[in-house]
């Protein structure tokens, strides 16, 4: 049985027991869009299983999509430093599940009410709702920053500064569309191409080598 995401729950028993009251009241042809539309929403929160890799300083992927962009650049709202920026959408078809990308401290979250431009846009990554997860792993630090997107309206965060988590480990999800923006010190290796398929908690993103801020 394919495990699913807490907060899927609630919204899969209205659309589910919408569909079962008209199936039951009316004709199956009106049932149809609420049965389908039940079976998305089961499908949508879906939360796979995933083997995460073994390796000192790898990174892997914060969540399932495809890469927009990776390049160098100043991270100016909560690093304030340079850093080597990562940027992952996740379309309505993906699992939005977000992993953890390294093993460390959830050094702090601060989430920011913003705009629901297209998440796939560049200015998403400054101007959209979005919550930003800063990690320690040694004596580096790393950002993952939650951007909400046109469709989705809500951002889930599970962690809070102090806890300790591991490479792979499940801490969050955004609904029905969204990206995540990973900053990584400067000078680590990343091996992630733009267009590439990731899946959260699996991909290796790359290796810290540099220190961030």
């Amino acid at each position: 049985m394919v495990r699913l995401a807490r907060e899927g729950w609630p919204l899969i028993g209205v659309t589910g027991g919408a569909a079962l009251a008209s199936a039951a009241l009316g004709p199956w042809v009106l049932a149809a869009p609420l049965v389908a539309l039940a079976l998305f929403t089961a499908w949508f929160f879906r939360d796979p299983e995933r083997v995460v890799p073994g390796g000192e300083g790898l990174v892997v992927a914060p969540a399932d999509g495809r890469v927009l962009r990776v390049e160098e650049t100043h991270e100016p709202a909560h690093l304030q430093a340079r850093a080597i920026k990562v940027s992952i959408f996740m379309s309505p078809l993906d699992v939005h599940v977000n992993r953890m990308p390294v093993s460390g401290e959830v050094l702090g979250v601060v989430h920011r009410k913003g705009r629901f431009f297209n998440a796939a846009a560049e200015r998403a990554s400054l101007m959209n709702e979005h919550n930003a997860l800063l990690i320690g792993t040694g004596d580096q630090r790393l950002l993952c920053v939650q951007v909400a997107g046109f469709l989705a309206r809500r951002i889930v965060c599970w962690v809070r500064p102090g806890q300790r988590l591991e490479r792979g480990e499940r801490f969050g999800l955004i609904r029905f569309g969204s990206r995540v923006d990973l900053y990584l010190p400067p000078g680590s290796q990343v091996v992630l191409k733009v267009g590439q398929r990731t899946r959260a908690g699996e991909t290796v993103v790359g290796r810290l080598v540099g220190r961030l801020g």
